[in-house]
């Protein structure tokens, strides 16, 4: 009698317990939101979302970090001074929502002195507050292509001082806080094919370095007059295709490597070289954003400077590269080809994670803040 009194005890308390296991998944996953909601993707003609991943990601908990980074580092607080002497510069490479971007830092920003920006022209005025002359934005919409056509780290560093004491008019002493955003490194690639096969080329571009210009020899041209209606194949094949890691040249110190001269050593330690370098300047940088990450970039950039945007930047959530459609053995010529900035965008992300992550901890309104899903991390 009592060994049966003991099996109807065991057999309620196990029912009892999934009973309250049922309503606790019911409560926290309404309409099986935990298996059907997946991490947003890009889809590249073929992809599925994986929803399997997406469950587990969720049920690890806190996300797993793959770097180890110094405080001072994670830290974001560069005590920048609009009204002193400190110069915030952008560094636009192409295809990352650098556009919109430099648009808000023209025209979104919630300051004392405004840029005074003018219907019909594409430059803004970006004066500190009580002067007509000294600037504190060094951008594409503010002081436009004043250092080249989608100038680098390497010609900005070299140009833009003297370049700001012959647009104030006078030599002094600055600090400079460089800024950028980066994309996904496919689906940037596949958006920059896009942008040219309409007829973009960039043929302007100076890419300075070491105090002169790249011979054809050292850096060759992929097409005569444009390249409308180029394949996806035939981008691909160019060797010279500046689209290839662009991310990580156009970051990294090209002084290091002999600029575009590719016989200064072999093409491994080239690319160790250039990857390394490409993350040392990220690192320092004051700020970098991500294209796939708006909100989360516009509070970064709001806790960094302490500047406030006036309205909150919008995240698209499709694209013209994201509906491409490709074969897999293209996507997969596109990750060779762009090995250098995936690594990059790797670490870029997990440092910009844990960089916000650092800030949430001393910010009790961030979730009212950046409303974006969970499973976006």
């Amino acid at each position: 009698m009592a060994e049966k009194q003991w099996l109807k005890a065991s057999v309620g308390a196990v029912l009892g317990l999934l009973a309250f296991g049922l309503m606790t998944y019911q409560y926290l996953c309404p309409g099986n939101s935990c298996v059907t909601r997946a991490d947003r993707y890009v889809s590249y003609g073929g992809d599925r979302p994986d929803y399997a991943g997406a469950v587990d990601r969720l049920l690890q908990g806190p996300r797993r970090k793959k770097y180890t980074f110094r405080p001072s580092t994670l830290d974001r607080d560069v005590d920048f001074n609009i009204s002193g002497n400190d110069v915030i510069v952008f560094l636009h490479m192409q295809k990352t929502g650098g556009t919109t971007f430099g648009r808000h830092l023209v025209k979104n920003v919630d300051l004392e002195r405004p840029c005074q920006c003018r219907r019909g022209q594409k430059r803004c005025q970006c004066y500190r507050p009580g002067t007509d002359r000294d600037i504190w934005l060094f951008s594409r919409f503010s002081t436009g292509w004043s250092c080249g056509l989608h100038a680098d780290w390497t010609e900005l560093k070299d140009c833009v001082p003297d370049m700001m004491d012959k647009k104030e008019k006078m030599a002094k002493k600055r600090r400079y806080f460089y800024i950028t955003m980066l994309r996904e490194p496919v689906a940037r690639y596949l958006s920059e094919w896009r942008h040219v096969q309409r007829g973009a080329t960039w043929k302007t571009s100076r890419h300075m370095c070491d105090g002169r210009m790249p011979t054809e020899k050292e850096l060759p041209s992929c097409f005569d007059d444009n390249w409308v209606g180029v394949g996806l194949d035939e981008f691909t094949d160019c060797p010279w295709n500046l689209a290839n890691n662009r991310q990580t040249r156009m970051l990294a110190d090209l002084s290091l490597v002999g600029c575009y001269n590719t016989s200064r050593v072999s093409q491994e330690q080239r690319n160790r070289i250039l990857l390394g370098s490409a993350k040392t300047n990220l690192r320092r940088m004051a700020f970098f954003g991500l294209t796939e990450f708006q909100k989360k970039s516009q509070y970064m950039f709001e806790r960094t400077f302490n500047l406030k945007f006036i309205d909150s930047f919008n995240q698209q959530n499709g694209t013209t590269a994201g509906r491409t459609p490709i074969s897999e053995d293209q996507k997969r010529r596109v990750e060779e080809l762009n090995a250098l900035d995936i690594e990059l965008y790797d670490y870029a992300k997990d440092l910009f994670l844990q960089r916000l992550e650092r800030l949430k901890q001393h910010d009790p309104d961030y979730y009212d803040y950046v409303d974006e899903e969970v499973a976006n991390w």
